[in-house]
């Protein structure tokens, strides 16, 4: 994969996250359609991207990648929670902030961002670490996650606090993950009416969750989010200087270059929209967290491009 192709994909994705810009400002998306969209990218196209992706054919990956994807996925969160405890400590973060650093650091766009750009990008193996890495993600949330966030200290009374459940895990999402799964395990062939209706589908959401972008991107106040020093320390630690760390790893580990790729991906996305989510559900101050989203998905769209570039060209020097 040359940078240059890397650059052209991106630059596509630029473009799409700029239309939902200009739509916001324009106010052709107001936030009842935008809260719409989202209900619709997430519960309904982004979990058929997953499926379609495995139904394809083009993922050529045996058995054994994808339990090379699961001892991965427990890995890569692994080291994410334990970075977690310790990025708030490195950053010297107030005591009633470390839980929101905390969330950041775990709890990234690997989904909503990740898989629609790993689509475009990323070679067709590749699909099948991401989507492992989803599953982990929302077993993860809603039981560390959900438990992390508890800790603040702006709860509403008035709220009921929500509790780590493994049930909440259940959401379309991670349904339509392990279905997926199943269907590679097994080789499930399905007939050309199913496959199609979910490949349609499926393509919107690049072009949805790109827009959606764009329009978190116009609400929000970048320029006093730019301001926080420690807002930037975090984009460099976690957002730079991790994702090139763990390639490191896995290029001298022997990892197949697919996977490499793949999380590489995952571990240079943005903070994800899921915490903040769940934070205005019980009543936390979500101000630090909606600046987070804002600058590291600006900022995610140069070094994603920059990290996959560098990746790509280790890989194949490797």
């Amino acid at each position: 994969m040359s940078l240059s192709v890397i650059m052209q994909q991106m630059g596509v994705i630029c473009i799409l996250v700029f239309i939902g810009f200009c739509l916001e400002k324009t106010g052709v998306v107001d936030n009842l359609t935008s809260k719409k969209l989202s209900i619709i990218m997430v519960d309904i196209c982004n979990p058929a991207l997953i499926m379609s992706s495995i139904l394809s054919g083009n993922i050529t990956a045996s058995h054994s990648d994808l339990l090379t994807a699961m001892v991965l996925g427990a890995l890569f969160y692994a080291v994410l929670v334990a970075l977690g405890f310790l990025m708030p400590v490195i950053l010297r973060v107030e005591a009633d902030k470390r839980w929101v650093y905390n969330m950041m650091c775990v709890y990234t766009n690997t989904g909503f961002l990740g898989i629609p750009v790993a689509k475009a990008v990323l070679p067709a193996n590749s699909i099948l670490y991401v989507v492992v890495i989803n599953v982990f993600y929302s077993l993860l949330f809603y039981t560390h996650g959900v438990t992390l966030m508890g800790q603040g200290k702006h709860q509403n009374p008035i709220k009921k606090k929500a509790g780590p459940s493994l049930l909440k895990a259940i959401n379309a999402g991670t349904v339509m993950a392990i279905l997926s799964l199943l269907v590679f395990w097994f080789g499930l062939k399905f007939p050309p009416i199913i496959t199609n209706s979910v490949e349609y589908i499926g393509n919107t959401a690049v072009f949805l969750s790109m827009v959606l972008l764009g329009v978190a991107i116009a609400r929000s106040r970048l320029t006093d989010s730019i301001r926080d020093i420690r807002l930037w320390g975090f984009v460099i630690i976690r957002m730079i200087l991790v994702p090139i760390a763990i390639v490191f790893v896995m290029i001298r580990s022997g990892f197949a270059a697919e996977a490499v790729l793949a999380i590489c991906l995952m571990a240079a996305v943005p903070v994800g929209n899921l915490p903040l989510i769940q934070a205005e559900k019980i009543g936390e101050d979500t101000k630090l967290l909606s600046s987070a989203i804002a600058v590291t998905a600006v900022i995610s769209i140069f070094t994603i491009t920059i990290l996959l570039a560098v990746c790509s060209t280790a890989v194949g020097a490797a």
